[in-house]
């Protein structure tokens, strides 16, 4: 049995009489990281030079850093009400500081997206790997201890303690232990907030050398909390859902492409007749692989690395309930909003019980069970994001052209490889057509780009706000011509120019009518029926923002752009000097503290903050 610890100092001392001052530390991807044990193990190499500290990760959770006074404003109180009692990990403020002794040491093969960039340390010791290769690589560098956080519950008098929400690489490489090709002390923290999910990760205690549990190492999980729909990604998620057919499988990223995605999916199974008055809106001309528009009878099955509240909302629609052996949703890891833990923790037996949670080798590979995996994956849709895309049909998901990384590959090779090895599969990877960089408005689909995640011989299907681009097994021309027609109008002519300078579209290529009207406003009258009609909400499968601050969202979207443009700001302060605010802005500006402005910024703010409130309401 393991031994037990209320103290995680007196843990760390315990770990490194039993493991020595050489220690090489594996931490889980993302929620799962037993913190207070980390923390005391990495204050005790900060006080002894001689302990040679290794940290092994992914996905470094930190809280919210708001820049500039209105945003402080605005998100302090919500870090306050989510992440209030978050135990942060002391080794992130070193790395991003530079401060990190020398004999402490922390890898990671994916960051939290764009948080690490022009952080040389962390850039340089951060490791491009498959998400189902990590296990390897973390065994091959003298992996000795792995820190979990864990759920426990007792069972006919005995302990036994839940993996949770990080199957992904500890049961990976519990089975290399098991097959006596690995050793290495595996050191639980209890959390009783975490949901204690069946499956492969529902542990014995014996598995463990180590668990700490007490009041005072117990803190609420880390909780980020779902951000609003745009236009533009509901009009990609709603595309994306044209894709999906009844019967299928389906795996879903993170974000609001993912929530958008499952809210089409609802809608269309729901009222099959808004769906196709929406779509018809958006893309009048879709090619064949998009035409799937039917209510699921038969129903989905899910296999994601990344469990999320949208495929709860899913599960609860009567859209996910295609079992595989009993089973609905395979999962590695999962990350959420406070609602969504609660959902698993208050799910009864028999439907936690559909839920299943398993080694990322098993949702990202074929290998291993292969023809039993084949017959459960069938018409599979491998749905992921992606940063940008050339024209000639690569992926650009990971990194920018000057080799900066900006998250990491995960999983999104291992879906495509198996979009490509199963039969009546597809991979599709989401983006929007542009983004905002600074004053700049840029296209996010190039003619070419100097790095790449996915390459263009293993180019599939590529949706934006403005269509479907099927593109497996097709000519360059004729990928350029489906990538032209979802790209912005704005940039249609510059990039079809590039493409015939290099002898890859022919000089007397026009770019069809249909496909000549790719612009935002387009978008938002096209969902504008279906947002009004309440079929396409902000958050739809919830939030944990207060009344007053879903208005003040999209208020703050509304400055946020206008301060880009200094006529258009301008405007708007002329605007807010010119009103008088009623009571529910009042409410809002007093949110943000503006409702007595004590000095001249904060008066310019409350005429700003006023006239975007009168704006959204209007829009």
């Amino acid at each position: 049995m393991p031994k037990l610890f209320s103290d995680p100092d007196a843990l760390a001392e315990e770990i490194i009489r039993d493991v020595g001052t050489d220690l090489v530390v594996g931490l889980p991807l993302g929620l799962g990281k037993a913190n207070h044990v980390v923390n005391a193990l990495y204050a005790r190499a900060c006080a002894d030079p001689d302990i040679k500290l290794t940290l092994l990760s992914a996905l470094t959770l930190e809280k919210p850093r708001p820049k500039g006074l209105i945003e402080h404003r605005f998100i302090t109180p919500v870090i306050d009400r989510l992440f209030g009692g978050y135990p942060d990990l002391a080794y992130a403020d070193a790395l991003r500081a530079g401060r990190l002794p020398p004999n402490i040491n922390v890898i990671e093969f994916f960051f939290l997206a764009g948080r690490w960039l022009h952080v040389p340390v962390a850039q340089q010791n951060y490791i491009s790997a498959n998400y189902t290769h990590a296990a390897s690589y973390l065994l091959a560098r003298g992996l000795n201890v792995v820190t979990q956080l864990v759920a426990r519950r007792i069972v006919e008098g005995e302990p036994r303690y839940s993996l949770s929400c990080n199957t992904d690489t500890t049961l990976d490489v519990l089975r290399e232990r098991r097959a006596g090709r690995a050793s290495f002390k595996l050191i639980a923290q209890v959390n009783s907030e975490l949901p204690f999910m069946p499956g492969a990760g529902d542990l014995a205690a014996e598995e463990f050398s180590a668990v700490l549990e007490s009041a005072a190492t117990d803190f609420p999980l880390f909780a980020p909390p779902s951000e609003p729909i745009s236009d533009a990604k509901y009009a990609i998620g709603l595309n994306a859902a044209s894709l999906v057919r009844d019967g299928g499988t389906l795996q879903i990223g993170i974000g609001q492409i993912g929530d958008a995605l499952a809210q089409g999916l609802i809608l269309r199974h729901r009222d099959g007749k808004a769906f196709h008055e929406v779509m018809a809106r958006l893309s009048p001309v879709r090619p064949a692989v998009a035409q799937e528009a039917g209510a699921f009878e038969t129903g989905l099955y899910g296999v994601s690395e990344m469990l999320t509240e949208a495929f709860i909302g899913l599960i609860d629609a009567n859209i996910l309930k295609r079992a595989v052996d009993g089973v609905v949703l395979h999962g590695a890891f999962f990350l959420g909003p406070k609602s969504f833990y609660r959902a698993l923790r208050e799910m009864p037996p028999d439907q936690i019980a559909r839920i299943q949670m398993v080694p990322v080798s098993f949702t990202n590979e074929l290998y291993g069970d292969e023809e039993q995996k084949r017959r459960a994956r069938i018409d599979a849709r491998f749905v992921n994001n992606t940063m940008m895309a050339t024209l000639l049909g690569a992926a650009v998901s990971d990194g920018l052209d000057d080799g900066q990384v900006v998250s990491g590959v995960g999983g999104q090779y291992n879906f495509v490889a198996q979009a490509f090895a199963l039969k009546g599969a597809r991979s599709v990877l989401a983006l929007e057509a542009t983004r905002q960089a600074g004053r700049a408005l840029k296209s996010n689909i190039l003619w070419h780009y100097g790095h790449e995640t996915i390459p263009r011989h293993l180019r599939d299907v590529f949706v934006t706000e403005y269509g479907v681009a099927d593109l497996r097994g097709k000519s360059d021309v004729d990928v350029i011509a489906a990538m032209l027609a979802i790209s912005d109008s704005r940039f249609q002519d510059e990039l079809a120019r590039h493409a015939k300078d290099a002898g890859k579209l022919p000089r007397g290529y026009d770019i069809p009518a249909a496909y000549r009207e790719n612009h935002p406003e387009r978008i938002a009258a096209a969902v504008k029926p279906a947002r009004d009609a309440g079929l396409l909400p902000s958050f739809p499968f919830g939030c944990d923002f207060t009344d007053v601050e879903l208005r003040l969202i999209p208020a703050l979207e509304i400055l946020q752009g206008a301060q880009r443009s200094p006529p258009a700001l301008a405007g708007l302060l002329w605007q807010g000097l010119m009103r008088m605010p009623d009571a529910a802005d009042e409410a809002c500006l007093a949110r943000l503290g503006l409702d007595r402005p004590k000095t001249w910024p904060e008066r310019g703010y409350r005429a700003l903050v006023s006239a975007a409130l009168a704006r959204s309401r209007a829009g």
